[in-house]
């Protein structure tokens, strides 16, 4: 996906100029501009930023093109998973098109050095994951704990939350969140 073309598309459907909507968003104009154009690949928690000006949520950016019509799935094979992440972060959405959704089942994978950005993500909801295999830093308020496959967290969202792979090996996780406005 052209996140740069996607953004620009959804601004002007919005009626919304890039100064606009960096003022909704509090960034510089420039911001938006480098992301529109692709000179910048934005970080998890800075793409967010930018959609909550709009408003608007992650999977409901990436979905624009991906929306289906008809009965929802029950299966969804490994190809058909939508990828939210930015930058080398993969966030494989499971159920991209089930409608009304409650909630957000990602399949993640950090690779070494990968994170959600310098920016805290802070939001409304809840967030659970399961560590698959390597190792992850979490950053929730002042507290980091490093996890390991087989290790799990569960916290409230609305607590300042960062994630980032410091190793040398790539963390799998599976993760929810609710609401479903990832």
């Amino acid at each position: 996906m052209d996140i740069g073309a996607s953004l620009k598309t959804v601004r002007k459907m919005k009626g919304l100029s890039q100064r606009e909507l960096a003022k909704r968003a509090g960034v510089t104009n420039s911001t938006i501009s480098m992301i529109e154009k692709n000179s910048v690949s934005p970080s998890v928690s800075s793409l967010k930023k930018v959609l909550a000006g709009i408003p608007m949520s992650l999977v409901d950016f990436f979905s624009i093109e991906t929306a289906a019509i008809g009965e929802p799935k029950v299966v969804y094979r490994a190809d058909e998973l939508l990828d939210i992440g930015t930058g080398a972060l993969e966030l494989k959405l499971i159920g991209r098109d089930y409608p009304n959704r409650a909630m957000s089942v990602l399949s993640e994978t950090y690779p070494p050095g990968a994170d959600t950005g310098e920016e805290m993500l802070k939001h409304q909801g809840e967030e659970a994951a399961m560590v698959i295999a390597g190792r992850l830093e979490l950053t929730v308020g002042d507290e980091v704990y490093l996890l390991q496959a087989g290790d799990s967290y569960y916290f409230n969202s609305e607590s300042p939350h960062r994630f980032r792979n410091p190793f040398d090996e790539p963390c799998r996780l599976v993760s929810a969140t609710t609401p479903a406005n990832f």
